[in-house]
């Protein structure tokens, strides 16, 4: 199997770089300096254990690579940009390869399936943060993270235990799941606190409102009739696999929505996250005002280019 890392950033960066060091085939895909950044010197991880460079092929499109039959493409960048991505591989010639959606949320893997026949649901657990142009961190200790995958709608296949085995060889613990769905809208409801924290910065206040975010989420899921799992504090995995630590020199931004809003990216992945839950409560007749108030929130910061923190908690209606 060879690997396509489509979005080479922080989550995507990390698996490229353990990958390529276990000695498996990556291929990467990449823009702007930081495709200039990998094709120069190569990627730097860092990690509480510490840090190594490594070397890969990367484009900067689709169209540069000849796609070919034992290839497995894993979507790593954010909901918003997936639609662009799906349209330049079905472009490239992609049919049959399995796609993996490395991503939050759960909207990804609808979107895929649309083009292609053969979609995966990959749930990310693992706290990772964009530097420089190639450089990247990922803070989790003993192992930087975990995944569980399976394929969409449900079950697992070879493709599923084939790439959980190539992850798990390079201390990427992997588990196929044949219901990986409900670990992603469990994942689902944990990112619900991200624009909390990319809104008002860090603080002990922020606890009480994701509570109501998550209450709402999981009002929802119940009207849909949705099942997910803890994938938090309660899944048993976490003790064992991975705990945040710190890493010399480097300060931890926060999530990926503050991290988005601290770059100026200008687009924030909210909309798939507390909008989803804004969405299935339209759907099923479930009031979500805090969901939808955030995500309204969110999309402002982000067009009118407004930094981490700098919100006033006091305006959160019912607060």
């Amino acid at each position: 199997m060879r690997i396509i890392i489509y979005g080479v950033g922080a989550v995507g960066g990390t698996v490229a770089a353990l990958l390529a060091r276990a000695g498996q085939e990556v291929v990467g895909i990449a823009r702007g300096t930081q495709l200039a950044a990998i094709r120069a010197g190569g990627l730097t991880l860092r990690t509480p254990a510490g840090a190594f460079a490594v070397r890969f092929t990367c484009h900067a499109a689709p169209a540069k690579i000849a796609f070919r039959p034992d290839d497995a493409i894993l979507l790593c960048m954010k909901t918003q940009d997936t639609g662009a991505a799906l349209a330049e591989l079905r472009a490239a010639g992609v049919r049959e390869q399995p796609i993996f959606c490395a991503q939050n949320g759960v909207e990804n893997e609808r979107l895929a399936l649309r083009l292609f026949p053969n979609v995966h649901g990959v749930t990310v657990m693992l706290p990772a943060q964009f530097l420089t142009p190639g450089e990247v961190a990922a803070f989790g200790t003993p192992h930087v993270g975990f995944f569980d995958l399976g394929r969409f709608p449900g079950g697992v296949d070879a493709a599923d235990t084939t790439l959980a085995a190539a992850l798990t060889a390079a201390s990427l613990p992997a588990f196929p799941l044949p219901d990986v769905m409900a670990s992603k809208y469990g994942k689902l409801l944990m990112n619900l606190g991200n624009i909390v924290e990319a809104a008002f910065g860090p603080g002990p206040d922020n606890a009480a409102i994701t509570a109501r975010l998550r209450a709402e989420g999981q009002a929802a899921f119940a009207a849909a009739g949705i099942v997910w799992r803890d994938v938090g504090a309660a899944d048993p995995r976490r003790d064992a696999l991975m705990q945040m630590a710190d890493i010399d020199g480097i300060a931890r931004a926060g999530g990926s929505s503050t991290q988005s809003l601290a770059r100026g990216t200008g687009s924030i992945e909210t909309d798939y996250l507390n909008g989803e839950v804004a969405l299935l409560g339209r759907l099923h007749g479930v009031a979500t005002p805090l969901n939808a108030w955030f995500t309204t929130l969110a999309a402002r910061m982000a067009r009118e280019g407004l930094a981490p923190g700098t919100i006033d908690r006091g305006t959160v209606p019912g607060d």
